[in-house]
Formats: C-alpha cells, structure tokens, sequence
C-alpha cells in the first residue's frame, strides 16, 4: 500500500506566551505505583504532566519531601535542569528504615520556555518496616505437632501410595482447620495497659502491617479492612513471604478496639480432600500481626501477634485451593471482631515456628472480585438426566438440580443470597464445560470441586467462598430454587446468584477496536483469558492446575505490557522466579515450584528452556516498557547461573532437552512438539537467553562475562548452524514453520567465512524467509506452530513486512485460528487450537496476536530512549480502521487511523515530555512530533 503527500494539522496550537503552558501535575508515582506505598531504601519518584497546549515538555523539577506529619524537611533536591520525570532518583535524601511517620512529597515542574508550574498535591510513602519480625506468629497448632509430610513431590502417582495416603492421613485435623483469631485493645494510652488513659491523645497514623497464611481476612471493629481476596498474595514460603500495609487511622476509635482475623489454608497448607493437583504444606494456618499507632503528641503504641490473642473455629468447615469451600453459618458467632464480644471460651493461640522465607512487604496490586456476572440461561435437570449425570459425573447429583449458563468464561466463585430454614444445604457445582445431559462437567478441569453452604436461618444472607476458586461459565445448583418457582420441597430459595470475576486488580493500561470483527472478539477472548490466569502469578488455567508456568510470561510479555500495568506486578514474578531456583542454577518450569515433577516421562515437565528461560528474557520486556533497568541488575547473578547451568547440560552447543513448540498443530491431539525438534527450540532459547546476559553484562559493566559470554554465543550460533541448517535447501530442522520462524527472529542464519566465523548472511536469511512463508501458505495460510513457536512465528513475519499474510492468517473462523474459537463459543482463549479436544478452555498461552495487534496494527511501539515512541501504523486487509490507546508512564498515547476511499487519516495524541517518530504507510521518512494532538493525512 503506497500513500504520498501527506500533510500534517495541528490540532489546538495557541501562540507561545512566556509563562507555564497550563502544566497540571496529574498522577504522582513511587516506585511506579500510586496510593501509600511501602519502600525498601530510597526510592524512586515519579509524575505524569497534562497540558492542553501542543508541544509541552519539561525544562526543570524540584522536588520537595518532608514528614507527612512532624512537617521536618527530609529532602529538596532545589531546582534541577533536567526533562526527567519517571524514575527520578531521590538518593541522598533522610530516608530512614523503620521511620514510624509516613513520607509527604510534591513536586513542581519548569515548562520550555523556563516558566514553573503549580506545586502538584501532596503523595505518601513510607519505609518498610523491619521490625515486624519482632512479632510472634500464631495460630492453633505448631508444624511439628501437626505431623505434616514434608516434601514438593506429593502428586500424580505417588499420591496413590500407600505409605504417601498414610502419611497425610495421620496429620491432627486441627492443622487445615479455618480459625478466627481476635484481639482487642486500648486507643489513647501513652504505653499500652496503662490505667492512667488519656483517651484525648490524636491519632495521626495508624498503619497495620498483616501476614495470613495461607490466606486471610482482616476486620478491625467488625469491618473487613480492604476489598482484597486471596491476600497475601502466593510464594514459595521457604524463600518469600509477602505481607500486606493498610492505613487504619480512620477505623480506629479512642478507648477500646478489636481487630479479628479469619485465616484459611490457601497454597500454604494444600492437604486436599476433595480434588487435588498436588498436596504440600509449610504449616497450618498462622498470623503475623502489627499495628502502629502513632500520636499527636509525638508517642506511639504497637500491637503485635502474641500470646495474649484468642482464636476459635470458624464457619468455614473445609476449604482447599483446589477443592473448594463449605460453609456452616450456624457456626458463626455474633460480633466476633468487635468489641464487647465474651470470648471467655475461647482458646488461648499456639506460638507456633515462623515460615522460612524473607519477610517482604507485597508490592503487586491485590486480587479482587473484579466483575460480576448475572444469570443468562436456566436449564432444570429432569430425573432421567439427573440419573445419568450422577453416572458421567461421578458423584450423586441431587434431583432438585438446576443449571445456570452465566454467560463468561471465567476464575472465580459464585455468591449466592438465600433464604431458607436453619440446617438446610445449598451445593455450588462448576465448570466451564457440561456433559451431555446438560450438568456441570469437570473431567478434564479437576474434579471434585463444589461449594457448600448451610444455612443459619435468619432472613436473607449473603455469601461467597473465601479461600477458593474455580474456572468456570456454569453453576449447578442442588438444594434450592431460584426465587419464584415452584417450591414444594420447601427448599431455600436463591433471591440473587453471580458469578463474581477475581483477578488482580492490576490496571488496564490499553484500549484496542478495529473493523475488523474476529479481531476485536480476539482481543476480548485474550483479555478473559489472561485475567482469568492473572492472579497471584500468571497461572496456565485457573482450575486444574493454577500453577505459574513461565514460558507464558515472556512468550506473550509483549502483549501482557501492552495491556496492564505490571510495574509492580512483573517485579514480584521475577522475585518468584529467582527463589524457585535450584541451587545448581536450574530453573525449574513453574513457579512458585510447589511440585517437583520426577518419575518416568516427567523430565521435561520438570525443567524447559523455554520456561526457565524468562528468568532471563522477561527482565529485559519490562526494561524497554518502563526504561527501568533495576531488575537487570538485582537479578544478574540468578541469570548468570542459569546459563552457566544450561552450559552443563549442552553437548557442543547444543541443548536437547525440555518440551520444545508445546502444543503445536496438525493432524494430531496437540501436546509435546511433533512438528519441529525439541533440540532446535532448546538450542535456539540457550543461544537467546546468553544474548540476553551479554546485554546485562554490559549494563552491569563485568567486561570478562561479556568476553567468556561473547564466545559461548559464538559456540552455540556454529554449533546451531552445523547441526539444524541445510545449506542447499535453506531449511531449518524440520522445515517447519517454527524450525525456521526462531533462527529468523534470533538472526541466527548465518554463515561461516573461511576462517570459520559466523556473519549475518542476507542472501540465506531471504531464503529462510520465503521457505517460511512458502511453508504457511502451502497450509492454506494457517500456522502449525504452538505455545513456543507463535510468537516467533508472527513477529518474524511482521518484522519482514508480511503484514497481509498475518491478516490471512487469522482473519479466518476455521481451525488454527481464533476465529474458530468464537465460532465454536468460547468465550475465553482455549488451549488448545481447536477447543473439541477437550483440555482447558480458559488458558491464555497462545494469545500472542495481541503484539500484533499493538506494535503493527496500531503501530505503537517504545524505542530505546523512553520518553520518546515510535508510532509506525500497518493498514492491511480490508481493515478500514484501528483505534487504540495505551497508558505509558508519562501519559497516555492516542492513536486513531481510517483508510477509506483511498485516504490514509490519523489522529494521534502523544503525551507531555514525550515525542513520537511517526512513520506514515509507504514513507521512509518519518516525522517526530512534539507532545500534543495532531491530525496527518496520507493520500495515494
């Protein structure tokens, strides 16, 4: 597609003046992250500026921090000539650990013409607190009285053994029972217990710092404090335990307070009992628990977990990440957390041995109940079907079932409120399949898992699990009807039901809407998909498995940054990666590594380098978004021995281990790579990720890593060529279409001079290409790549301007194809490409089309120097237009383009104190252009 003589109009350009451009101060970051942060050492300040004229760029800051109360002055860094304005270092000022105050800072800002702006409001932040360790952790039983099995290899088979059944089966029940622990104390006293009460003395802070394994809720005064679910967020708990900060100074009141913490047993204490992927234990439940109060007048209170809390069994009677809740509300007792309550016959709390991992406060936004959906289709069982379920299923299904279509694909659990008799039971089955009579189906997501709840008796109540969820579209209900139908059992009645949505709260940073139909419905099954898996970790399906495999994270990373904000997100899964490293350097495939896989056939599952590879790759994803190099740097030493490790398990360069293009497409039941060698995947990740630690090496300034390293890629880059290129043919592997997609990605076709040294050969990487692009339409423009081999796939393509046959490729409703997919009624990414296969169908590893979508199609992509983007548009097919936006640090980028009738129009807004180079379709040249709004059109 060619266009000529474009024309730029400037939207909303007003004539210079010399005073600040209306430069409002918009958004204030630490770390990146908004709201009261927690900080370890000095951190880093940040701030997005708004103006409504073109052209707007900062010439010089000043920022000014002192504390949130005293009012002492920490730090001013005076004027500063500098157009910084993320990341911006504060080093030097009195920052001090375990600083009981919080941190106040503004900031304000000189324009280009040299005039300053208004100071912006005031932000927090404060330092982490050390001392939270002082803290005793409790609950009701110790690990070693509870006689748990140690261990991370309790899954598959060895479930099955006798000595391995008996072992869990003689631990004290006690150690997976849900307890309340609770707590009061005085508001108002000089030193706590003091009998001469100043109940006058002002609350100026208040900041509870909460550990909860392995899961928690926390109330203070009879009020859940935060909307969290699942907090803290999952770990490996011999290596990390994260705990979460809330700012209470408006719950509490002068004189007396309780605060009361409901604890279940999450991934911290998987002993199973209903359907189970694995089980492990680092204890029984237990809390760690500290509240600073400071004063007005200067003097502070903290109350920490000791022995002077109380705990008793709570309503939730059983609760298992992978099984399930039940729930008994005869079992709950009346203002439990609140004061007055007579907890006379309570027990008095266990001190029990503390987690092994490091204490670290939780910086990833929280997961929350995020969307709710409502009823869309009711189906009633009749007894035939209900006999033949009981069969399919195998469990008994009640007669009084009744199916609930919800419309969505989706991780979560139902909440329910119900009126009914005291003792009644109502059952929650789901899945996001159904068997052939019509009820829940969860053969291949893991079964038995269901939610039960019984009733107190007392008018509506409301409810939902906990500690659990589930992948699900359907609800089989047994034990009630839904309200105004027929009753004559006189059964509870269900007044309201919804699917509530639970993902992590982690910010939506993107829009994206074309003409084109499969695309948009694309990008909406991903966006399902990845938050349904976007928990704790990114897990692969949010029902069988729920663990975190890595190849996902770098694999689709392009895209998952495009779309959310995994500033602090992205940082706590690199921290789970490098403590799931063994101590040889390996990495394993998932992590949290809460089941080591061994035994027969289980070797690749157990280490890929594919998988482990994002150790590695992911860190340098997140440094060209966010232009910050910091995990680089911590995490350089773990990327050193990880390919040090590789090294020793490759023979002349070459690497034959692991999974390879997992679930690639053909004839076939997709699973392990049939279409392209393991060993050249294998090889081709070694050689990436050792290209990967030169580049650190450099920014690390270790001059010998970049000469050892820079010789072992040249090893592996000969070594790769010898054993998958043919020379005559120009044909990698296979010749499959990943087999030459990664060699071509990597810049790995190359060719050896006489004296044996590899350089780029143009002429071999163009017959590579036309092989490659021969090879998909020699498929009817479809791929036969899978989880590996997409992105390489797509992108090689894309970054050798084969656009259209992109378009092709997936602007289809048949098989491989996403098309497909919708037509088949998904309605969130399967994981397999044809979805009748069966497997999980809310997965969201082969959504790698969503890069595509934002750094070709929209064309927005970050350069190397990171207040400056490139914008390069892609009109393909009959796409007649493309709107997007994308939320950087430093505002939000706007790009709206129409190709009709000939004419190429776009509309773009590039935010303050940044620039773009915009590349118009079929012009080399490109134009940069200031902050601002602008309209450019491109005729033929």
């Amino acid at each position: 597609m060619n266009f000529r003589n474009y024309f730029l109009l400037i939207l909303f350009c007003l004539p210079c003046i010399v005073q600040a451009k209306n430069i409002t101060i918009s958004r204030l970051t630490c770390e990146m992250q908004e709201g009261l942060v927690v900080v370890e050492g000095s951190p880093r300040l940040g701030w997005v500026m708004e103006s409504p004229e073109n052209g707007t760029r900062q010439s010089a800051y000043e920022i000014d921090i002192r504390e949130a109360f005293t009012g002492r002055s920490v730090w001013n860094s005076g004027k500063v000539y500098s157009t910084q304005s993320q990341l911006v270092s504060i080093e030097g000022a009195d920052i001090r650990p375990d600083n009981p105050f919080n941190y106040s800072w503004r900031v304000r800002v000189w324009d280009e013409t040299d005039a300053p702006s208004e100071w912006s409001r005031e932000a927090k932040f404060r330092s982490a607190s050390s001392r939270l360790s002082e803290g005793k952790w409790i609950g009701a039983i110790t690990r070693q009285n509870a006689h748990l099995p140690e261990g991370r290899k309790f899954h598959g088979g060895e479930l099955k053994k006798p000595e391995v059944k008996a072992a869990w089966e003689a631990v004290d029940t006690l150690a997976k029972k849900s307890i309340c622990l609770r707590r009061t104390f005085q508001v108002g006293d000089r030193t706590e217990g003091n009998t001469n009460r100043q109940s006058g003395k002002k609350i100026v802070e208040a900041t509870a710092y909460v550990c909860g394994l392995g899961f928690y809720e926390f109330s203070l005064n009879g009020k859940k404090v935060g909307n969290s679910e699942f907090a803290p967020l999952w770990s490996d708990y011999d290596k990390t335990v994260y705990y979460n900060t809330y700012d209470v100074t408006e719950q509490l009141r002068h004189g007396e307070n309780a605060v009361g913490i409901l604890l279940g047993n999450g991934f911290y204490n998987v002993q199973g009992g209903r359907y189970r992927k694995l089980q492990i234990s680092f204890g029984p439940p237990t809390l760690l628990f500290e509240l600073v109060i400071n004063y007005e007048d200067g003097t502070s209170t903290t109350l920490r977990s000791d022995n002077d809390w109380k705990y008793d069994f709570s309503p939730v009677t059983f609760n298992c990440i992978y099984g399930g809740e039940d729930y008994d509300a005869r079992c709950e007792q009346k203002g439990w957390n609140q004061v007055g309550f007579d907890d006379s016959h309570w027990r008095p709390v266990v001190i029990q041995e503390a987690p092994k991992g490091i204490l670290r406060p939780q910086m990833a936004p929280p997961v929350k109940i995020m969307e709710r959906y409502d009823i869309q289709k009711v189906t009633k069982l009749n007894a035939e079907q209900v006999a033949s379920a009981s069969k399919s299923t195998k469990r008994t299904v009640d007669p009084s079932a009744f199916v609930l279509d919800m419309g969505q694909n989706l991780a979560g659990f139902p909440e329910i409120t119900v009126r009914g008799k005291r003792g009644q039971k109502v059952t929650l089955l789901v899945a996001e399949a159904l068997t052939d009579e019509g009820a829940c189906n969860q053969r291949q997501t893991g079964r038995q898992h269901y939610y039960e709840y019984t009733l107190k008796g007392e008018g509506d109540e409301t409810w939902h699990p906990r500690f659990s969820y589930y992948g699900f579209r359907y609800i089989q209900v047994e034990g009630a009807v839904l309200k105004g139908q027929k009753n004559p059992q006189k059964l509870p009645v269900l007044k309201n039901i919804q699917s509530c949505f639970v993902f992590n709260s982690a910010k939506k940073v993107s829009t994206f809407e074309s003409s084109n139909r499969i695309f948009n419905a694309a990008h909406r099954l991903i966006e399902k998909a990845v938050r349904s898996n976007m928990q704790s970790v990114f897990t692969d399906c949010p029902h069988r498995e729920k663990l975190g495999w890595l190849e996902q994270v770098h694999l689709n990373g392009p895209g998952l940054l495009y779309n959310y904000d995994l500033t602090a997100y992205a940082p706590q899964i690199i921290q789970n990666m490098a403590d799931a490293q063994h101590t040889n350097g390996a990495m394993p495939t998932t992590a949290p590594e809460y089941v080591v896989f061994e035994g027969p056939g289980m070797d690749a599952f157990a280490e890929s380098p594919e998988w482990g590879g994002s150790l590695v790759i992911f860190p340098f994803m997140y440094y060209e978004t966010y232009g910050d190099d910091s995990l680089i740097k911590k995490y350089y030493p773990n990327m050193r021995r990880y390919v040090d490790y590789l090294k020793t398990r490759a023979e002349m360069g070459i690497l034959s281990f692991g999974l390879g293009d997992w679930y690639d497409y053909g004839d076939f039941r997709a699973g392990f790579s049939r279409n392209t060698p393991v060993p050249l995947v294998a090889t081709a990740h070694y050689y990436m990720t050792v290209m990967y630690l030169i580049k650190a090496a450099k920014m690390v300034s270790n001059d010998f890593d970049i000469h050892y390293y820079t010789s072992l890629a040249h090893e592996i880059l000969a070594a790769f060529n010898k054993c998958f290129l043919n020379k005559e043919t120009a044909q990698y592997g296979t010749g499959s279409q990943c087999s030459n997609a990664l060699p071509l990605f990597l810049q790995m076709a190359q060719d050896s001079d006489e004296q044996g040294s590899y350089q780029p050969d143009a002429k071999l990487d163009e017959k590579v290409l036309m092989n490659l692009i021969k090879d998909v339409e020699a498929h009817g423009n479809r791929l036969t790549t899978g989880d590996v081999g997409n992105r390489y796939l797509i992108q090689t393509l894309a970054r050798n301007g084969q656009h259209e046959l992109i378009y092709k490729m997936f602007n289809h409703e048949e098989a491989p194809g996403y098309g497909f997919q919708l037509k088949f009624g998904a309605t969130t990414l399967t994981e397999q490409w044809d979805p009748r296969q069966g497997s999980s169908w809310n997965h969201f590893m082969m959504g790698q089309i969503d890069e595509w979508f934002f750094n070709s199609l929209v064309g927005i992509r970050p350069s190397t120097t990171y207040q400056k983007f490139i914008i390069a548009p892609q009109p393909v097919g009959d796409l007649k237009y493309v709107k997007a936006s994308y939320e950087t640090l430093y505002g939000t980028i706007v790009v709206d383009w129409t190709n009709q009738n000939g004419t190429f129009i776009l509309n773009i807004s590039v935010p303050v104190n940044t620039t773009a180079v915009v590349y118009l379709p079929g012009e080399k040249e490109p134009k940069e252009i200031q902050s601002g709004t602008y309209k450019l059109v491109c005729a033929k």
